[in-house]
């Protein structure tokens, strides 16, 4: 029997208009005795130990995924929460135990690891089962959830039954939140869950990126089916299961009322009469979810338009030479002092620098026009906060410095206590409530492995551990997007392709919304629109020489977002993925762009996946090129977006390195990245010092791994990192300046104990040192734009701040994460930083900018610039520096940087402390190999 709170009195109630009165302390009280006995579905406990396949990791197998397993909620839950703050059993049991890393890494033992931590082992102790569950009624799976944290341990006999159990869990846990996903994956998020500006650019962002039509959600999957021969036939297989299996618990939940709340607070469901239907999924729900989850994390590229402005502001203030060196040193395509995930010295060229470039199509100076996506705005899709919303979900689409996230770090047995190699890794996919992952194990034919996958999209753990192994992710963001110049003929809406004359395609998407309980925003309502070409959409328009072009994104994933799926069968069987030879092949299969890492026994790996085109000779990946045969990708055919792909050999790749570190840093010498800031400091510094020291030392154990990753991910990378040569510069001469003088003192002391942005005790939501914190985010910015502005010129100091932007601060919110989203330091001027005020110091740097900027190149001038905007940043006061949101009062510093769980449902959680690490994480150490 499904496991959820059925019907209850308060489920009868009908909800009115306005959600927050409705939750008056009286209203709520005359029913709180009906709310707090539910009738339950769960089954008795069951007595046996559940079945589970072999173990080899001897209980060293640990993961964390907070907040907690049950993403929904009924109505009378979600009251409950909203009014007073209690919790659906399991909604956030994983939150505490992740916040609490944050004060208790300094002492952690292999023994503590598990009070941070969830045991991962396979199966579920008979004195630990919480509920079994026959879904459907079926005799050929059960799904056994455990009492700690409710993560549902799925085991099958039939390959069938297998996945239509984890279909049923995965609605179980996160029916809402997929129903969410797969109307964003549509552009249809408004019409669905309301008009609020924050929907209003979800939906943009993503339909931007993936306009498909529903024919085009087909074809995806018929392709990826027919070119996979039987394992591309078990894809579908599994596919239809697991969408049979949601459907079943629709059909009971909707019958048993049980059904996530947000269904009548968002008014597609009735809570007296039960009218309204959740609609039943179908297959190319999943190749919707899954051009979600690609674009989110996979999809390394884009930017073009934006090089070439920046390109062209260079060579306008310095001339086509010098301006076009400035460029290069800014951009870092392959800077000898990035950090490498790969350190061997091995080199793999990709999209370097070609001797002489071919087919550029650089716009003329001030011709360049953003394609518009919305039309035809009323009623609140035409607020100034609808067009903002707008706005931010364009940029954000456009840009190279895409969501990176995520880390690794990786220990060959060589090096460790135990001669096993030892993992500490996981994806950093923000905090959202439900939360985009969900926990599964799931043992059936052909299957075996427990971790996480995205919600609706878990018919296979995507990052977790098999029997004997363990592997993760981390976005990799190398360049599988190019943008294409499109010569105009006709009008506007036609273009030359191979000299014909051709139509554009148009695909629209309306969508209207009125006000609901969960979302009061007025009524409203637009229509987007995306013109689409052979070399994909329309993204920009301008002149190229006097001619009429628009510029286009092709991206090597664009219909393909279901090919992934093969790879991750393969990591599931435990009969394919048996050393680090075979799980290199196993994500060989997967075409969107990331770093993967593998640890098992005996054996540790390393492969960079993605399908990554093979150029024409002479372009720069850098620039847009002209839509031309001679500067298409090799063997280009746009019927289905199909090319000439570099060969596996070509990829970053590695087994058994001494260690291996990833934050979305640079894989390896001479593979050239799509963001800006691979250079001399980048947040990969943070792993890659804590590591190599680890190494050096020997006797690794799985504790000392995690206390490395917890220390990195409390460390301000500027103050670790470039604060020291700052201050270096400052302290050259004596600081007569009392304010100065003061400022550097608590900087110094700061750094002096280790620069992190740590709270005082567990709890005391005060940073120790919070003075020195607060001036150096007040100081950043001003330090930046004072140092290099001077030099660059205003108009090329902003092309180059469109490129990077200058900080990612916790507590900013213009950086590519938002505010409250744990992630720093992913993008910022920190490298451009050091290496100019190294060259001013007459320190060597390799790789270094054209000219120094600070003071002009000389050390007096630098000094005079440094102390000057330091003693501006610390007048400013803490309610200046971090002025408050919808989430913190003004001032509140500990607040500015608290990590939020954005609600994407009814329940809402409480803020945690800051912490620089992934949100599901693995900590693994295997005793023994199959």
């Amino acid at each position: 029997m499904p496991r959820r709170t059925p019907r209850t009195a308060l489920d009868r109630q009908r909800t009115p208009r306005r959600f927050p009165k409705f939750l008056g302390a009286a209203s709520i009280c005359a029913l709180i005795a009906a709310l707090l006995s539910p009738l339950t579905q769960a089954a008795a406990a069951d007595s046996t130990t559940a079945l589970a396949a072999n173990d080899y990791c001897g209980g060293q197998c640990s993961d964390i995924l907070p907040p907690g397993q049950n993403g929904n909620a009924t109505l009378a839950q979600i009251l409950l929460n909203q009014a007073f703050g209690i919790q659906p059993d399991h909604a956030e049991d994983q939150l505490g135990p992740y916040n609490n890393l944050a004060s208790g890494a300094a002492t952690l033992t292999d023994a503590k690891i598990n009070d941070f931590f969830n045991d991962a082992s396979f199966g579920v102790a008979s004195d630990q089962v919480a509920s079994t569950t026959a879904p459907g009624g079926r005799t050929d799976v059960t799904i056994v959830r455990d009492k700690k944290t409710g993560v549902p341990h799925i085991t099958g006999t039939t390959r069938y039954g297998t996945e239509y159990g984890a279909g049923y869990a995965a609605a179980q846990d996160r029916l809402w939140l997929m129903d969410v996903f797969r109307h964003v994956g549509r552009g249809q998020l408004t019409s669905f869950a309301g008009g609020a500006s924050s929907n209003q650019g979800l939906e943009q962002e993503f339909w931007r990126n993936a306009p498909y039509t529903e024919a085009d959600l087909q074809t995806q999957i018929d392709n990826a089916i027919a070119n996979n021969g039987a394992r591309g036939q078990q894809a579908l297989a599994d596919a239809n299961a697991y969408i049979d299996g949601i459907n079943a618990y629709i059909d009971a939940s909707d019958s048993g009322r049980y059904f996530p709340g947000e269904y009548v607070l968002t008014g597609h469901k009735d809570s007296i009469t039960n009218a309204g239907t959740i609609d039943h999924f179908k297959i190319t729900d999943l190749v919707a979810l899954a051009s979600v989850i690609g674009s989110l994390f996979g999809s390394g590229g884009g930017g073009e338009v934006n090089n070439a402005i920046s390109l062209l502001a260079a060579q306008s203030k310095y001339g086509v030479t010098e301006g076009t060196k400035v460029w290069e040193s800014f951009r870092e395509r392959n800077d000898p002092e990035a950090v490498l995930t790969v350190h061997n010295g091995e080199s793999f060229p990709y999209a370097s620098k070609p001797d002489t470039a071919q087919g550029e199509a650089l716009p003329d100076a001030g011709s360049v026009t953003q394609e518009p996506l919305v039309y035809d705005r009323t009623g609140s899709a035409a607020t100034a906060t609808a067009t903002g919303a707008s706005a931010t979900a364009a940029a954000t689409t456009l840009t190279s410095a895409k969501r990176g996230m995520s880390n690794a770090l990786v220990v060959s047995g060589k090096y460790t206590a135990s001669g096993h190699p030892v993992a500490v890794f996981g994806p950093q996919t923000g905090y959202f409530a439900p939360q985009l992952l969900m926990l599964q194990e799931i043992q059936g034919p052909g299957l075996s492995a427990r971790g996480a996958s995205f919600a609706g999209l878990s018919m296979y753990v995507e990052l977790g551990r098999g029997q004997d192994y363990s592997w993760s992710a981390t976005t990799s963001g190398q360049d599988i997007i190019d943008t294409y110049a499109v010569e105009l003929c006709q009008d506007d809406y036609h273009y030359l392709y191979h000299g014909a004359c051709t139509a554009m395609d148009k695909v629209e998407r309306t969508n209207s919304w009125k006000p609901t309980t969960a979302d009061g925003t007025a009524a409203g309502s637009y229509r987007m629109q995306v013109y689409r070409t052979k070399y994909g959409p329309v993204e920009y328009r301008a002149t190229v020489g006097g001619k009429k072009v628009a510029y286009t994104t092709l991206r090597s994933s664009y219909m393909h977002e279901a090919d992934s799926i093969i790879g991750f069968q393969m990591l599931n069987d435990p009969d394919y993925v048996k050393s680090p030879g075979t799980f290199q092949s196993a994500v060989q299969h997967i075409n969107y762009t990331f770093n993967w890492f593998y640890a098992d026994s005996s054996h540790t790996a390393y492969y960079n996946s993605g399908d990554n085109p093979v150029r024409a000779a002479g372009v720069d990946a850098e620039f847009p090129v002209w839509a031309q045969a001679a500067y298409e990708w090799r063997n280009w055919d746009p019927t289905t977006n199909t090319a000439s792909y570099t060969p596996p050999s070509a990829h970053p790749n590695s087994i058994d390195q001494d260690y291996y570190i990833s934050w979305n840093n640079k894989q390896a010498k001479d593979y050239t990245t799509a963001p800006w800031g691979d250079g001399s400091v980048h947040r990969g510094n943070l792993l890659e010092d804590r590591v190599k020291k680890l190494v050096a030392a020997g006797g690794v154990t799985r504790s000392s791994l995690t206390k490395a990753m917890a220390d990195a991910a409390l460390a301000d990378l500027r103050a670790e990192d470039v604060l020291p040569k700052l201050l270096k510069v400052i302290n050259s001469s004596t600081v007569t300046d009392t304010t100065a003088a003061a400022a550097v003192t608590k900087l110094s002391d700061w750094v002096t104990a280790g620069a992190k942005r740590k709270e005082t005790s567990a709890g005391s939501k005060a940073y120790a040192n919070a003075d020195a914190i607060r001036i150096l985010d007040a100081w950043w910015p001003l330090l930046v734009k004072a140092e290099f502005e001077p030099g660059l010129g205003t108009d090329l100091y902003t092309a180059f701040s469109n490129n990077l932007p200058i900080d990612e601060s916790p507590s900013a919110a213009h950086g590519p994460t938002g505010a409250h989203a744990g992630s720093s330091f992913q993008y910022g001027w920190w490298s451009y930083v050091d290496k100019d005020i190294r060259a001013v110091l007459g320190e060597s740097v390799q790789g270094g900018l054209s000219q120094k900027y600070c003071g002009g190149g000389t050390l007096s001038a630098c000094r005079d610039t440094l102390i000057s905007t330091l003693k501006t940043a610390a007048g400013l006061t803490a309610a200046q520096v971090y002025p408050g949101d919808d989430q913190c009062s003004a001032a509140d510093q500990w607040c500015a940087d608290s990590i939020v769980q954005r609600t994407l449902g009814g329940i809402k959680h409480g803020k945690i402390t800051w912490q620089n690490r992934p949100t599901y994480q693995q900590v693994v150490e295997y005793t023994s190999h199959r």
